[in-house]
């Protein structure tokens, strides 16, 4: 029987959603970083006017909000959490990097630029961060020294998109306009480096297999993360802003220009489904950490979850079949668990659910 799929939408954005990122699995759960920009374009519309400015912290598995993080005054084109989403980290276009408590929602550094930063990573012990963007320098910030001069490596010839810790952090990942370069994070020095004919709308790392996904034009390419040597590419109907591989390695999903999600066999490159649910663009898109669900940013403004497998029992979706004699197609139901009026205020931002981190900078 055919299985229907309902995503889950979160909305709170007012611009266009660029970045995402999950944390690792925590005795809490795991939980959603999401960041986006201004609105672009000469005549906006009063709705959309200014800067967003906002990353927002969710509970992954629902897309409850949890806070929102405020001290930014541009747009945020980068957003992380540490693996125990104890930290976070944004990048954005007032010059400015910011590392943050993820429980409390305090600042707790504020990392001076000397132009719009694009992307932040932690390292895995959290105790390092890896900034980039358009001044072309990778900068490499001791946490536990806030006042020590960060590391630079230089070599970019145009603005970074983005940059990634990979090999346990012996190594570094970087992308900017046509080239994707490899370098060792000991010598400070490039390995290698891949050069596209268009624009690098996307790369994702995956430490289980060190495989790289880079997307440009309509390509996925799959390449060695350790060498640089392609594995596989796919060829997508659209153009595409951003791809995501399974955990396992069972499947990819990429969204683009057409306002579509694809789903494929990366196996087999077989194209399995395909769903139009925003409203805009996707510009990002990512896998949660333990597969079960993916998330997509877009133009639109808002967050979406979508089933990995259809018609599971997961965090909101409750699978109900209809009646066999019925004729229709069989929906996942998104269902509410059993909750008292006093609980549901504190999941939905009067307080916050005490399940998931403590609440902060709440805004109503």
């Amino acid at each position: 029987m055919a299985m229907r799929q309902t995503p889950l939408t979160c909305s709170g954005h007012t611009r266009p959603v660029v970045d995402l990122a999950f944390s690792g699995i925590t005795p809490y759960g795991y939980f959603l970083i999401s960041a986006c920009k201004g609105e672009q374009g000469r005549n906006p519309g009063p709705r959309r006017l200014g800067l967003d400015g906002k990353p927002m912290l969710r509970q992954g598995d629902t897309g409850d909000w949890i806070g929102t993080f405020l001290g930014h005054k541009g747009a945020v084109w980068g957003a992380t959490l540490n693996k125990d989403a104890t930290k976070a980290a944004t990048a954005a276009a007032d010059f400015t990097a910011k590392v943050w408590d993820a429980v409390s929602g305090d600042e707790l550094m504020t990392l001076a630029h000397k132009h719009i930063v694009k992307t932040v990573d932690f390292t895995q012990d959290s105790n390092y961060l890896l900034t980039g963007g358009q001044d072309k320098l990778l900068r490499i910030y001791d946490l536990n020294k806030p006042e020590a001069e960060p590391k630079e490596i230089s070599g970019h010839t145009s603005g970074i998109k983005k940059a990634l810790w990979c090999s346990e952090d012996k190594q570094i990942l970087s992308a900017d306009d046509k080239t994707v370069r490899l370098w060792d994070h000991a010598t400070m020095t490039e390995v290698k480096s891949l050069n596209f004919n268009m624009s690098v709308s996307s790369m994702e790392y995956i430490p289980e297999g060190e495989i790289l996904v880079i997307t440009y034009g309509r390509s996925i390419a799959f390449h060695s993360a350790v060498s640089l040597d392609p594995i596989k590419s796919f060829e997508a109907p659209a153009t595409i802003n951003s791809a995501s591989l399974h955990p396992e390695k069972e499947f990819l999903v990429a969204g683009g220009e057409d306002f579509k999600l694809y789903k494929y066999d990366y196996n087999s490159g077989e194209e399995l489904e395909s769903y139009k649910g925003h409203f805009g663009p996707i510009h990002c898109v990512r896998f949660s950490p333990d597969g079960e669900l993916y998330a997509s940013g877009s133009e639109d403004g808002t967050l979406r979850l979508w089933q990995t497998v259809v018609g599971k029992t997961y965090g909101l979706w409750k699978c109900v079949l209809p009646e066999e004699d019925s004729g229709e197609l069989a929906k996942p139901k998104i269902g509410f668990p059993e909750t008292t009026e006093e609980e549901l205020g504190k999941c939905y931002g009067i307080d916050f659910c005490k399940k998931s981190l403590g609440g902060f900078k709440i805004e109503l």
